[in-house]
């Protein structure tokens, strides 16, 4: 085909690829930061992408968003810092496999099983482009909401304690969505006075404080001196990763699939995917007390969806210039400056440069594995740094991380303030995990919430009359029926003897 061997040519080219491999390293440094995002990554290299031609430009971005999602895990396995919202998922697991000596097996699962969601969803990109991207716009508010529910009713399967005590969590995560400004009405809400609240609570700075700076204070009443991780049983980044391979290749396709589908509706991303895959992992295993333990079952479905979903974002942006989130919004306005239209005619007009992207995916997802593989490697000096010189150093980044969202001072009275909620809801057995979880889709849930109710003239029925919606509204109320059904049966069948 002469346009597929053009593609190549646009590709495969010195500076190209020279291009490619600096965005590698840019993407993997930033990710590796807590504070510092994958949508920022792509921020920054905006202004270096004006001189560049556009595959070069659109390969830089697709580079480095690729590699700050999978590194977000790094910090997240090594010192329960997730460097991405998406690597909040499974942090816990990583981190307790960190602990236990088994971080190279952990970080292993997330690098492979990140290369083989972004290789699938770039397939799917390929192969099913209009076809997802037509579902996708039948997705209005009404739909939004039962997607957002369904993902806060993983809140229930993501807590590795009991229920009431994930719905604790949950409800805490909540209620902080809703400090900022009423929606509608556009009144202050639960803002005190406090200018810096008006805008809400910053979700990395709490998130920082929730995982990173609870666990600084824990080692402060603790006292040790050293980190608590054994040192044996590491048998290399890849070696376990055959193994995970032929025990969930079932799971690392659900993962995929899940991620790519989550990622191609507008607004969604890698963070919902990440938080689903793992409920879903969680309620389907075999293993399901071990989730949160230290089980590498999680990690490898929810990070195969997390790099899925960034494939899977580029469907509705390429097919109809729809940004399927803040990353692909950021890349439709480099398209723009490039003279390409995204939309339906790109594909007719510069088919070419469609076939580079597609190329340029499929060259990062690979090179992904060497480049994770050398950070890792260099990541695990980090474990042998005595905790008294350790916990400053990490305290110093989460300070950093949570000035650089606004270059605001108030970011870090935030993370001090959820660093003390963290603390003091772990010391009470009531996890993290939902907590987050409420507050990324806090916002989702109330904003589609009430313009379906306008929408409706304030009729709850309309949320079922249309297909799709009825669909995931359904679905939901079943996932919420199971456990009381099967609680009840249980009982009935206790209580059944004493009768008799």
């Amino acid at each position: 085909m002469p346009i597929l061997s053009e593609a190549f040519g646009l590709v495969f080219q010195p500076y190209v690829l020279l291009v490619i491999l600096a965005s590698a390293a840019f993407g993997m440094f930033v990710g590796a930061i807590p504070g510092l995002t994958a949508t920022m990554a792509t921020a920054l290299l905006v202004p270096v992408t004006f001189f560049m031609d556009p595959v070069p430009a659109i390969a830089a971005i697709v580079t480095a968003t690729a590699m700050a999602i999978f590194a977000g895990d790094i910090p997240g396995s090594l010192l329960r810092m997730p460097g991405t919202p998406a690597s909040a998922a499974y942090v816990e697991d990583a981190y307790r496999m960190t602990r236990s000596g088994r971080s190279e097996e952990a970080l292993g699962a997330s690098l492979v099983f990140s290369a083989i969601g972004g290789i699938f969803g770039t397939i799917v990109l390929i192969t099913a482009s209009p076809v997802l991207a037509d579902i996708a716009l039948r997705f209005s508010s009404f739909e939004y909401f039962w997607l957002v529910v369904l993902g806060l009713s993983c809140a229930i399967f993501v807590s590795p304690g009991s229920v009431p005590r994930g719905m604790i969590s949950l409800i805490i995560g909540l209620f902080a969505a809703t400090i900022g400004i009423d929606n509608p009405a556009g009144q202050p809400r639960y803002t005190f006075g406090n200018v810096e609240l008006l805008a809400g609570v910053q979700f990395i700075p709490a998130m920082i404080g929730l995982f990173a700076v609870s666990e600084v204070l824990r080692s402060v009443v603790a006292g040790a001196d050293t980190p608590a991780v054994e040192k044996g049983g590491q048998k290399g980044i890849f070696s376990h990763q055959w193994d995970n391979i032929r025990r969930y290749p079932f799971q690392a396709l659900r993962g995929s699939v899940v991620g790519t589908a989550i990622g191609a509706l507008p607004g969604a991303g890698a963070d919902i995917a990440a938080w689903i895959s793992y409920a879903i992992s969680k309620k389907f295993s075999k293993q399901k007390e071990k989730f949160g333990t230290g089980h590498v079952e999680g990690i490898v479905e929810a990070g195969a969806s997390n790099n899925g979903a960034v494939s899977g974002a580029w469907i509705p942006a390429l097919v109809f210039g729809i940004p399927g989130d803040s990353i692909t919004a950021i890349v439709i306005g480099v398209l723009y400056i490039k003279g390409l239209n995204p939309g339906p005619t790109i594909f007719i007009n510069e088919p070419q440069l469609i076939y580079a992207v597609f190329i340029v995916f499929f060259l990062a997802n690979l090179i992904m594995l060497p480049m994770g593989w050398a950070a890792i490697k260099t990541a695990r000096t980090i474990l042998s740094i005595p905790a008294r010189i350790l916990m400053p150093i990490i305290l110093m980044f989460c300070i950093v991380g949570s000035f650089a969202i606004n270059n605001s001072p108030f970011g870090i009275i935030l993370m001090l303030v959820f660093g003390i909620i963290g603390f003091l809801m772990e010391e009470n057995d009531i996890p993290i995990a939902p907590a987050i979880l409420g507050l990324v889709l806090g916002p989702m849930l109330e904003q589609n919430f009430v313009t379906s109710m306008i929408k409706a003239d304030g009729s709850f029925l309309a949320f079922f009359e249309r297909p799709i919606a009825a669909g995931l509204g359904l679905f939901t109320i079943a996932i919420w029926s199971i456990p009381l059904v099967m609680a009840a049966l249980r009982r009935g069948r206790r209580a059944r003897p004493a009768d008799a």
